[in-house]
């Protein structure tokens, strides 16, 4: 059963990222005009994640931030007001339309739509032996505790250090969700959470700003 799943996971992800690449071309392409005026630098960020069975891999969204955020911060996480992140980057953020080039990950079988969201390194190393079943499947661009920190941005805001504030606030639960799944997910579970996650960004979208 977990073989057909899979299989179905696998032909649904590649079916749907190239349809919604396609369809959303235009969407693409307004987005990389945009960045482009609104800032100097690439259209792209790239930020490197660990995927499946410890695979190292180049996550895609439009860039957000300003060409030298790196030198103006360390920090891998940034609440909404971070100074790092341009106009345009913050609107982008505010209806999650930067995550839409991982499109591409998932259509490459790097990412699934249903899945733990992947971690950079320094906390993958920080994976406790039961944590590593994370690793055990494909990651994704929406799963539980992506439903459940939406507002992660919002969270964060405010915080001296966003990176202690993730971890104390938001990574522990994280986790819990994610290995959750990882024990208990199907194909069918991955269309419930689809449909959750649709359902909280039209909130997210209707809602004030």
């Amino acid at each position: 059963m977990r073989v057909v799943d899979n299989m179905l996971k696998r032909l649904f992800d590649m079916l749907v990222s190239l349809t919604g690449i396609l369809i959303l071309l235009p969407l693409f392409a307004f987005i990389a005009i945009r960045v482009k005026l609104d800032s100097k630098g690439p259209i792209f960020y790239r930020g490197k994640r660990i995927g499946r069975r410890g695979k190292t891999f180049w996550i895609y969204k439009f860039r957000t931030m300003y060409e030298d955020a790196d030198q103006m911060s360390a920090s891998s996480s940034a609440g909404d007001d971070d100074p790092r992140i341009t106009n345009f980057g913050r609107f982008l953020r505010s209806y999650k339309l930067n995550e839409l080039p991982q499109l591409i990950n998932v259509l490459k079988g790097e990412m699934s739509f249903v899945g733990p969201r992947p971690e950079v390194e320094k906390y993958v190393k920080l994976f406790t032996e039961e944590e590593t079943a994370i690793l055990s499947v494909r990651p994704g661009i929406t799963d539980y505790a992506s439903l459940k920190f939406h507002n992660e941005g919002e969270i964060l805001s405010g915080s001296p250090d966003p990176d202690k504030a993730y971890e104390e606030k938001i990574r522990p639960e994280k986790l819990k969700l994610q290995l959750e799944y990882v024990r208990n997910h199907s194909f069918w579970i991955d269309l419930k959470i689809m449909a959750m996650t649709a359902k909280t960004l039209v909130k997210s979208w209707l809602g004030p700003k």
